[in-house]
């Protein structure tokens, strides 16, 4: 089961279950794309600013 936790300045936001799937299947498609990344198991991104 894949899920996806989304937080901005350290507080969680809350997703239904479409804005979860777009940003989850975004990232996941663009991660697939790489060289030398296989099966995607667990991905953490922080931006800082």
């Amino acid at each position: 089961m894949q899920s996806i936790v989304l937080k901005v300045n350290g507080k969680e936001i809350p997703l239904t279950q479409f804005p979860a799937d777009i940003i989850m299947q975004t990232i996941l498609g663009m991660l697939k794309a790489l060289k030398g990344v296989e099966e995607v198991k667990e991905v953490e991104i922080k931006i800082k600013s």
